[in-house]
């Protein structure tokens, strides 16, 4: 049995299997799904997770179906039981063929863009804060960037006259059907690479179809991410295997830890600290991951506990260089990190304004850069959240309104920053900066300097 065999055996038999999920079993987040459907995917697949508001469109097939499609025009799952699927045997047989046949691809023709019936959207290691002085930044120009729900993942900002032409990208292959230690080996691929997936949790989606167009922008290179014997080749390179195991120490266990953090800022500037809620927020935080996944890889684990061993996303060291321009995309909600010469070294998911607080057109600079900043909310300078008319002093960490990580722009109250909620980074919209996760935050302030550029493309 050759490496590479082992190390995908190893792969698979390190990951537990998820449990189905139907749409029924979601809180109605979709709204307008009928009761008792299922999501099947285009493999014959149960869908095991309910797509994020806002992740995918609701839309009409030519043969009636209801399928979710993501905004870069893949099916993510047809809607089994709905209204438009009347129960004759034919029909019911006919689908049945086509959801459990192996070779079902993406090249059935009822899926091409001009099929679908739009139906409408459907609704439904970073710096460890105990070890960082907060930075001395004038903070009254800190705007929030928090996430605002029901935001189509890839929406275009109304573009403006003098806007720079969109950038072209080698586009990436279709990931076909893939278990979820495989689609994790993808992203902790990428995300070694530089081109950050966002938070990793075994799941495809836009962020990381993004990530290997920039990876392909930058090396020229086609990555296969169906070739899972490849992909554990370049990871055998690069740090090993992408699952690895963590010992929770007495510090991780000890905190500090914030019971809850508030929504208002009047009863967040109260707090001592907005460190982390919980040891499983801020090991997700440390190794990449989504939280939710890092409790599917260890069912039954109590994280409180010193000693406990772990499983845990093994990401590699951080991407290091010089960076001396930066491009923040809106259209793509991505932003490039480009060096000296002119190479992309880097790339992160974004979270970039909104049509309502739009971010800059044009070009700025960086001119000041904090790491574990604290916040001075000033309603006179930021927008108004909630009842809140004084200003306000919140306190350094990681639940921040700005996370772990300001990089002040040139035009005064816009930065880039991180987030309390990395999940969301790329599916939702900010008020006007840009918003990494913190770890792609933190990876990039090291990299930048005062005086970098920041170009905005619309």
């Amino acid at each position: 049995m050759t490496f590479v065999s082992r190390t995908r055996l190893a792969l698979i038999s390190a990951v537990s299997v998820l449990a189905f999920a139907t749409a029924a079993e979601a809180q109605d987040s979709f709204g307008r799904l009928p009761p008792n459907s299922v999501l099947v995917t285009p493999q014959g697949e149960i869908l095991d997770y309910i797509p994020e508001n806002g992740d995918v469109q609701m839309m009409r097939d030519r043969r009636g179906r209801t399928v979710l499609v993501d905004s870069w025009g893949n099916v993510v799952a047809t809607v089994m039981g709905s209204g438009r699927e009347r129960n004759d045997t034919r029909r019911r047989e006919r689908n049945h063929d086509v959801y459990t046949n192996p070779d079902y691809g993406y090249s059935d023709p009822a899926f091409t863009d001009q099929g679908y019936t739009r139906q409408g959207e459907i609704t439904g290691s970073v710096p460890d804060y105990r070890d960082v002085s907060p930075g001395n930044v004038d903070r009254q120009e800190l705007p929030t960037s928090l996430p605002m729900q029901d935001e189509n993942d890839m929406a275009a900002l109304p573009p403006e006259d003098n806007a720079p032409s969109r950038q072209t990208l080698p586009s990436a292959a279709r990931i076909t059907k893939k278990s979820s230690a495989e689609i994790t080996a993808l992203q902790v691929f990428l995300d070694r690479e530089g081109f950050s997936p966002g938070v990793i949790d075994g799941k495809t989606g836009s962020n990381v179809t993004k990530a290997i167009e920039a990876w392909q922008q930058a090396t020229g290179e086609t990555l296969d991410p169906n070739n899972t014997d490849d992909i554990l080749e370049r990871l055998r390179f690069t740090g090993g295997l992408p699952i690895t195991t963590y010992t929770i120490t007495a510090a991780d266990a000890a905190g500090p830890y914030v019971a809850s953090i508030p929504e208002d800022y009047a009863h967040k500037a109260v707090l001592p600290h907005l460190s982390f809620t919980s040891t499983v927020e801020m090991l997700g935080e440390k190794f990449h991951m989504d939280e939710a996944y890092l409790r599917e890889l260890n069912p039954g684990i109590d994280f409180t506990i010193p000693g406990t061993i772990i499983k845990v996303i093994n990401p590699g060291e951080p991407k290091s260089g010089k960076v001396t321009r930066i491009v923040a995309d809106k259209y793509r909600k991505q932003v490039f990190a480009y060096d000296e010469a002119g190479t992309l070294i880097a790339a992160y998911p974004a979270t970039i304004g909104s049509s309502d607080t739009p971010s800059p057109s044009g070009t700025v600079q960086v001119d000041r850069i904090a790491l574990n900043p604290g916040y001075t909310y000033n309603p006179k300078i930021n927008f108004k959240q909630g009842e809140n008319d004084k200003v306000l002093t919140l306190q350094p960490g990681p639940n921040g309104p700005v996370g772990t990580v300001w990089i002040a722009l040139s035009k005064p109250t816009y930065g880039i920053h991180g987030t309390p909620e990395p999940s969301k980074i790329g599916k939702t919209q900010s008020h006007g900066c840009v918003r990494l996760t913190n770890w792609d935050a933190t990876e990039l302030a090291k990299m930048v300097s005062v005086g970098t550029t920041v170009e905005f493309l619309d």
